[in-house]
Formats: structure tokens, C-alpha cells, sequence
């Protein structure tokens, strides 16, 4: 099955299981980089995605969340323990493990996730335990900024990202892995930095010089419900074949997203 060469959010199809075509595991690691409840949207497109992969086969065991977890139970939240991703109002926040909230949500932590850091795994912590056969899926979201994107109190930089990527394919941590990176100017995280013979295929919501944007403003909760890119990619996503590939979700985001330019980069020969 096309789809089952990588792992996509997405893990679209209904057939889906964790485990791929190489008899290899299927992992996901999702980032909320925000918090505050004026940053809504992030970790709302964050549990979207898990409740993507979760209904599609992907077991906890294998799904690793950073969220500050501040939204749910915001004073300013009208539905405590709810968090919304459209206007139906439909609640994604249940069932998201809190593998790392508030001060955790850290690039440091998120960096030595993808390396299986075997000290951060000793003190408790879910890592990436992801070898050759396997495939992974990264989704980040958060805001942006040229060559970085931003955690709750500090950024990361694209030269670090993608020297931990280098470093996962020299440890042969997957077979193929995808990134989705939702920010403004997230293009510039992956241009002229991200090799295309490592087997990672990225999209990203903006070019390296434009802003992404916000979607689904809701005005009784006074803040935004997603993002624009991030709500088109997943929208596909529920509504997917097990003939569908990732170059036909990256065509349809691109075209539905509007307001920024959506990029893809690395091995493109991984989106179909």
C-alpha cells in the first residue's frame, strides 16, 4: 500500500496498522511549540492529528505529544476539558497523552525524542525508539520566524533540526520520515538545509519569507481554532482512500491553502 511507506499523520486509510510494509513499527511525534490561550489553534491542530493517527491504528505505545497543556482548563475556556479544531465544535483534546507538558515543551527535549536519548528514557520519558525498518511521522506547529521556529520560552534552529535529522539517518532510526511544519517563514527550516538522500520528505505551510496564517476564528471563544495549512492537510486526511498518496494531500493543501505559498522538500519521491 503506498501510504504504508510512510507514516503520515494521516495513516489515512482505515486499513491502516502499525505495522508497515518493511514489518517495521509505525511512530509519530507531535509539537505544540506555543502556550497561552491567544495561541489556541497550535495545540488544537496538535490533538487533531492525535486523534487521527489514534483512530487509524497507531497505538500510544508509538505516539509521542509535547503540549503545554494549558488550554483545556484555561479560565478563559467556556468548555473546560474541551478543545476545539473547527466550528462544529467537536472536542479533539480527549485521550491525548501528556508525555511532555509545561516546562518540558522544550527543543532540547524534542531533539533528543527523535535521538531515543537513553538518559531521558531512564528518568520515565517516552523517546523515539524507532530502528531501520520503521517509519516516522513529525508533525510541529507553532509560530516562526527565518531559520527557526519557536518553543514556549526558547527556538530551534533549522541548522540544529536538520544536524539531528543527519544523525537519526546515520543511526538508521528509520526507514522513511515525514515532516509537517506549521509556522510562518517554516520553509526556511528545510530550504537549502534538508538533503534529498536521507529518506525524510517535508511540507511545510509557508515559503522561507512569508507568514502562515491562522483559521476558523471563533468568536465565542475570542481566539482562532487552527491553522490554515494544518486544517486543510488533516480535513484531507479524514476523508483519504488507501489510494491516496502524499503527493495528492500536499496538491490538495496547496491549492486549499490560500494564504501562504505550501512547500515540499527533501526526497519528493516519497510523496507518492
Amino acid at each position: 500500500m503506498k501510504l504504508l511507506l510512510v507514516l503520515s499523520a494521516i495513516v489515512l486509510a482505515v486499513n491502516s496498522l502499525p505495522v508497515n510494509e518493511n514489518g517495521g513499527k509505525n511512530w509519530v511525534v507531535l509539537v505544540a511549540g506555543s502556550n497561552t490561550w491567544w495561541n489556541y489553534r497550535h495545540q488544537a491542530d496538535i490533538y487533531h492529528a492525535y486523534q487521527i493517527v489514534k483512530a487509524n491504528g497507531i497505538p500510544d505505545e508509538n505516539i509521542i505529544v509535547f503540549h503545554y497543556d494549558d488550554i483545556a482548563n484555561n479560565k478563559e475556556n467556556k468548555y473546560p476539558g474541551k478543545v476545539f479544531n473547527n466550528p462544529d465544535h467537536k472536542d479533539v483534546y480527549h485521550g491525548v497523552p501528556k508525555d511532555y507538558t509545561g516546562d518540558d515543551v522544550t527543543p532540547q527535549n524534542f531533539l533528543k525524542v527523535l535521538l531515543g536519548d537513553k538518559d531521558l528514557e531512564s528518568s520515565g520519558k517516552k523517546v523515539l525508539n524507532s530502528g531501520p525498518n520503521d517509519n516516522v511521522f513529525v508533525f510541529f506547529d507553532d509560530h516562526g520566524g527565518v531559520d527557526l521556529v519557536a518553543f514556549p520560552k526558547t527556538y530551534l534552529y533549522g541548522e540544529n533540526l536538520t544536524s539531528t535529522l543527519k544523525e537519526m539517518h546515520t543511526q538508521k532510526k528509520y526507514n522513511k520520515l515525514v515532516f509537517y511544519i506549521e509556522a510562518c517563514e517554516a520553509g526556511s527550516m528545510f530550504e537549502k538545509l534538508l538533503p534529498t538522500d536521507i529518506n525524510i520528505y517535508a511540507t511545510t505551510a509557508s515559503s522561507p519569507s512569508e507568514s502562515s496564517y491562522a483559521w476558523y476564528d471563533d468568536t465565542e471563544l475570542g481566539t482562532y481554532l487552527g491553522d490554515e495549512y494544518s486544517i486543510h492537510w488533516m480535513e484531507e486526511a479524514e476523508q483519504a482512500t488507501d489510494t491516496t498518496t502524499l503527493e495528492d494531500q500536499f496538491q490538495w493543501t496547496k491549492t486549499k491553502t490560500t494564504l501562504s505559498h505550501v512547500q515540499h522538500y527533501g526526497d519528493l519521491s516519497i510523496a507518492n
